[in-house]
Order: structure tokens, then C-alpha cells, then sequence
């Protein structure tokens, strides 16, 4: 069934009533589901496992191979094998996803971007476990923002001129942060740019579906994602591969996965539903 997505994007949300990002990111905080992914402003106190973004990606930095070599224990823990691929799927996916996370909850909820350099955002890995990102933090308090936000001319912030332009802005925020990431874990596995890149539009296009779900207005999520990804524009690998199939009569959002996450080596064998390995590109 095919749906006119453009078609979506006058159903924007509510402008934030409120002039500072800590209070956007506390009301947003409060749509994740309990022991998922957490939002902070500033830095955490009294809690182990934060990282400062630019401290794992910078030249030289052991953090991001140490959390390789905890993820391929705690694989091995979890099902006796621990193959490369997945760890290092898994380990792109999460770091990844809370990054675009984040920074989609924002925008579709705030209409609001904040400042996604590395060293302006912590990324928590949860210290017992499983090894995935529990937690995000933005140290930064400028951001990016429409005409009437309550927040417009001050010291700040940056207005820009429309949605189009947000989006375009929180594209390019994000595109710089992964590609700080590729550059530095890229070596230390065996996927290609291609591959890696494939796992950021993934991440992008996933995180402002699920920001619409989050919110209870999943259409409005395919829409930010229509509008954020709305062609391959490089360095992503694919526009928004958001679609909407009819399940038993009733409409249903599904996507097709840029990236595969090697899940399927530890699973028996099992692709997930999406994989790019068993759903053909359309």
C-alpha cells in the first residue's frame, strides 16, 4: 500500500515551550521506555561507565578496542562463540543509534539540534552486562532552531529559515560525528566505508521512525525520516527506506536495513526480518 509521505510533513510537532535544551531533553527523557536509552544534560555524577565521545575517537584512543574485546566476551559468554563480524555489528549499531537517537528525539519533538561534536556528548556503556549504550549526554548548551522558539535570539542559538533546513542541518551534524567514528574504528574491523556508512543511514533513518513511535504519532516519525533522508544523499548510502504494507487489511511501517548487524551467526542462522541479506532492495 502505497502512502504519500510527503504528504505527512504539515503534521509537525509542538513547538517547545521552554528556552533551555536541559529541560527539551528531560521532557524527552521521560518517552524512552524504562532500561532503555537515557538522555542527559551536562555530566553525570556518581555513575560508572560514561565516556566522552571525543576521548574513544581520537587517535590513538584504546576505548573503542577495549569495548570491542568486552563485547567479544560477553558474545562468548552469551553463546559460546564470539565471531568478529557480530561484535563489531553490534558495536556500530549501538554507538551509532544512541547518537541518532538522540539527536531525532530532539528535533521531532523540539524541532531543536543540538551540537553532536564529540566532544561535546558522552556516550555511556553500560558497565555490567551486556555491553550496549544505556545512556547519552549533551555537555553543550547551544543548538539550532526554527523561527518562534521560545529560545530564538539568544546567546545560544542558531535560527534557521525552515524544516527543510533543520533537517539539513541535523543531517550534516550527524554525518560529521560518524564519520569521526568510521574513521576510527574502521581499522580496527573488516567492513569497508561502504558498510559502515550503510549503518549510519540505519541509524538516522531507524531513530527518527522511532522518535514518531516513542511520541505515539508513528507517521510523524516516517515523515522526519522522509524529510531528513529524503534521497542518497552522500555520504549516507540510501533516502528513507520507510514503507507502508497492508497487514491483515490494517496499514503497517516497516523498513528494509542498509547494513547487516551478523546477528545471524550467533542465532542459529536466523537473518532478522530487515536484513538487506534476505529482503530484496524495491
Amino acid at each position: 500500500m502505497a502512502v504519500d509521505r510527503v504528504a505527512l510533513h504539515t503534521s509537525l510537532p509542538l513547538a517547545p515551550d521552554s528556552l533551555g535544551l536541559a529541560d527539551s531533553i528531560s521532557k524527552i527523557n521521560d518517552l524512552f521506555p524504562v532500561g532503555w536509552l537515557r538522555l542527559e544534560y551536562g555530566v553525570p555524577a556518581g555513575e560508572p561507565g560514561w565516556h566522552r565521545c571525543d576521548d574513544l575517537l581520537s587517535p590513538g584512543s584504546t576505548g573503542l578496542a577495549a569495548w570491542h574485546d568486552r563485547l567479544l566476551e560477553w558474545l562468548h559468554a552469551e553463546y559460546g562463540h564470539a565471531p568478529e563480524r557480530t561484535a563489531a555489528g553490534f558495536l556500530r549499531w549501538w554507538y551509532l543509534c544512541a547518537i541518532a537517537t538522540s539527536a531525532a528525539m530532539l528535533f521531532h519533538h523540539q524541532r531543536r539540534v543540538p551540537s553532536l561534536r564529540p566532544s561535546d556528548l558522552l556516550v555511556r556503556i553500560s558497565p555490567e552486562g551486556r555491553p550496549d549504550v544505556s545512556g547519552v549526554a549533551v555537555l553543550s548548551d547551544e543548538f539550532a532552531c526554527l523561527p518562534g522558539d521560545p529560545a530564538e535570539g539568544t546567546s545560544n542559538t542558531t535560527t534557521v529559515a525552515s524544516p527543510h533546513a533543520l533537517a539539513a542541518l541535523l543531517r550534516a551534524r550527524f554525518a560529521g560525528h560518524a564519520a569521526r567514528f568510521i574513521a576510527s574504528y574502521r581499522p580496527k574491523v573488516r567492513f569497508g566505508r561502504h558498510a559502515l556508512w550503510a549503518t549510519a543511514t540505519d541509524a538516522l533513518d531507524t531513530g527518527l521512525w522511532m522518535a514518531g513511535q516513542l511520541g505515539g504519532d508513528e507517521g510523524a516519525g516516517v515523515a522526519d525520516a522522509a524529510l531528513v533522508l529524503p534521497e542518497a544523499t552522500k555520504p549516507f548510502t540510501s533516502a528513507s527506506t520507510l514503507r507502508c504494507h497492508s497487514v491483515d487489511g490494517s496499514p503497517c511501517w516497516s523498513r528494509r536495513r542498509e547494513s547487516c548487524c551478523f546477528s545471524y551467526l550467533v542465532n542459529d542462522g536466523e537473518a532478522c526480518a530487515d536484513c538487506p541479506r534476505t529482503v530484496p532492495k524495491r
